[in-house]
């Protein structure tokens, strides 16, 4: 089978199971020009040094003329099919006659926990993943290309990395015995290096509302490799008041809504209904979507009283240059969580937003701490001044003899045949097995934090 028809199989499985496949992107191929220092391959004629001090595997796919080279200490070259080398005099071509040798890039560069070389195999358009869980998390299935030579570092500690199961060079591995045996060989020492230590366990992610990736703990050397590049320092964001969500390096523009949820929540169901429902909707093209379980902090399950440890996180990031579009869609899904939520299984949700963009410019449904809080401020002070005139206007009245009021106890009785009670949306709720209508969407005041309680059916401000 080809390398297309185990892709598309392998994306069938992860439907079937609901597990993720995390494939591991960079290789060490010869011919990749990205493992060169000048990003190229070796014109004919070159002379090409790899790192003497280095082990590395390199899968070589053509046939190339070089005038002499210098191999690593411990290593191996994979011939593919008509692949090979030739001597060639370097005086013959102009091209590589200046400029040195041909380097080829340290193998060692590619660590486990840099989120920027993984692909996630169920992406689908519109979605993204916040950046610990852009690297293989412990329900994982992990796959090393079969069709190329690569190198993994382990960590920079002596940490165990526990994914679910790993495949490389045309073996999956599901038990520690003989994942330890091929890391121990020859083989897997080429590929595999570092304090690190790689263990694998059968567990899948059996529940329907999604499991914790479980990086908590190695988030600090993730967010360290993602941002090397950029010296250890986090870009400033685009707008005031920036919200980190949980498993993201660095602050972003947009909004985060958290969902407490009942055992009838099913994170895929809810996931697909988000992408159908809304983000397919044209006045939300330019966003992007992380939804996934995560543990709550301590401080906001104690604010909110909630008993569960863990909630859904949906992330909504704004990718084009129109502003306000996150905004506006958290405030829809708490919306349609107020009229849906006890047929999709969510208990209550509350939703923050980032403030407007920095350097001028508004955006509709986010909020700017400075004017508006002003305003908010006179507004406040206007009514409270109202509120005392009133006030010593009620007792000036008492003490006149004009105003009067009886307890609640000398209270008319109501007439007969008045209903009592309240009706309570528990039992109007639509069946969760019945198909939900599409949602409305109702364009609610402006705050950057709401919360929404489906029971009751109406938001707070």
């Amino acid at each position: 089978m080809g390398a297309p028809g185990r892709v598309l199989l392998w994306l069938q499985l992860c439907a079937l199971t609901r597990a993720a496949y995390k494939f591991w992107v960079p290789n060490t191929d010869f011919d990749a020009a990205a493992n060169w220092s000048q990003n190229r391959t070796p014109c004919a004629g070159a002379a090409v040094e790899f790192p003497a001090d280095k082990m590395v595997s390199v899968l070589v796919r053509e046939s190339h003329s070089i005038s002499d080279m210098l191999l690593p200490l411990d290593g191996e070259f994979v011939l593919a099919s008509g692949a090979g080398f030739s001597a060639l005099d370097i005086g013959s071509h102009l091209d590589c006659s200046t400029g040195g040798p041909a380097l080829f890039r340290d193998p060692d560069r590619f660590c486990w926990h840099d989120p920027r070389l993984w692909r996630c195999g169920d992406a689908a358009h519109g979605l993204f993943s916040v950046d610990a869980e852009r690297v293989p998390c412990s329900h994982d299935d992990v796959i090393f290309p079969s069709d190329a030579s690569f190198r993994v570092g382990l960590g920079p500690g002596a940490g165990t990395v526990r994914v679910r199961s790993v495949r490389a060079l045309g073996q999956t591995f599901t038990r520690d015995e003989d994942l330890a045996a091929f890391l121990a060989s020859r083989a897997g020492r080429l590929r595999f290096h570092g304090p690190g230590a790689l263990s694998v366990g059968p567990e899948a992610c059996a529940d329907q509302s999604g499991c914790v990736c479980g990086h908590a703990e190695v988030q600090p050397w993730i967010c360290a490799a993602l941002l090397q590049p950029l010296g250890g320092r986090c870009p400033q964001a685009a707008c005031r008041d920036p919200l980190r969500p949980e498993g993201q390096c660095c602050d972003l523009c947009g909004a985060i809504v958290s969902l407490t949820h009942g055992p009838a929540f099913d994170l895929q169901r809810y996931r697909a209904r988000l992408l159908h429902a809304f983000l397919a909707l044209p006045q939300y093209q330019g966003l992007q979507m992380a939804v996934s379980k995560v543990p709550r902090q301590p401080r906001l399950r104690e604010a909110s009283g909630a008993k569960a440890d863990t909630e859904i996180q949906v992330v909504l990031v704004e990718t084009g240059p129109e502003t306000g579009g996150a905004g506006r869609l958290a405030r829809a899904l708490l919306a349609d969580i107020a009229e849906h939520g006890q047929a999709l299984g969510v208990l209550s949700a509350t939703a923050r937003e980032s403030g407007a963009p920095v350097g001028g410019g508004s955006a509709a449904g986010l909020n700017a701490p400075g004017p508006r809080a002003g305003l908010a401020g006179g507004l406040a002070a206007a009514l409270l001044l109202l509120l005392l005139a009133l006030l010593a206007a009620a007792l000036l009245l008492r003490r006149a003899g004009r105003l009067r009021w009886r307890r609640r106890d000398e209270a008319d009785p109501a007439p007969a045949g008045a209903p009592v009670g309240f009706h309570n949306p528990v039992f109007y709720a639509a069946d969760p097995a019945e198909a939900l209508p599409a949602p409305q969407l109702d364009v609610w005041s402006s705050s950057r934090s709401y919360f929404v309680n489906p029971l009751f059916g109406e938001a707070e401000a």
